[in-house]
């Protein structure tokens, strides 16, 4: 099983079938598509540092948009420790630049979490909490997070995190995946928020 059924258990069976298609993930078999944002915000202006910095490690971005073109990519591999770990690659075609938003998940069966850290190299540490509504789309929330500096790892203040909401579904009507992402912090506002829809393509 990936790591995905191995978390849900049950409720993997609850995910509309082309959500469980999509988290099947068998190992070395990378999930590939293409779609469009609809809507891409990023937060204060003030924050352009922060968002410069982050960009170099492949995760927030300082750009906001319409109609934003992207890619996704998920691949499950088995690392050396045996472990399996599931690598999403995301890109925006902004007319300026590519930007782009990487991350790495593995799971904690006990405490039933997935750890996700975030860019590359890693420069935020996640738990995620996943569930599965009665619609039978996905529902992460975040939980505890961390700064990462390279080989060490310190708690965040509370103040400090960014909260995420991630809503995935299935659109039968028009045949495509939907997504909706919310980063806010409690203090500063959003931080980012991307909607849009994709669909399955070969690679």
């Amino acid at each position: 099983m990936t790591i995905y059924q191995t978390l849900l258990e049950d409720d993997f069976a609850r995910l509309h079938p082309m959500l469980q298609q999509r988290y099947a993930l068998p190992v070395d078999e990378p999930f590939f598509a293409q779609g469009v944002m609809h809507q891409i915000k990023s937060g204060a202006k003030w924050m352009r540092p922060f968002y410069t910095l982050a960009a170099k490690m492949r995760f927030l971005f300082p750009e906001s948009g319409e109609d934003v073109p992207f890619t996704i990519s998920n691949t499950c591999r088995v690392l050396p420790s045996g472990e399996l770990e599931v690598l999403w690659e995301r890109t925006f075609y902004f007319p300026q630049k590519p930007r782009h938003f990487d991350a790495r998940m593995t799971i904690d069966p006990i405490q039933k979490i997935v750890k996700d850290y975030l860019g590359t190299p890693a420069l935020f540490y996640s738990d995620l909490h996943f569930t599965v509504t009665r619609a039978g789309t996905l529902v992460i929330r975040s939980g505890k997070q961390r700064f990462v500096l390279s080989c060490f790892e310190c708690p965040m203040p509370r103040l400090l995190e960014g909260r995420v909401i991630v809503e995935e579904g299935f659109d039968e009507s028009k045949n495509v995946f939907t997504i909706h992402v919310s980063i806010h912090n409690p203090f500063i506002g959003r931080l980012m928020m991307y909607a849009g829809e994709f669909t399955q393509q070969s690679k």
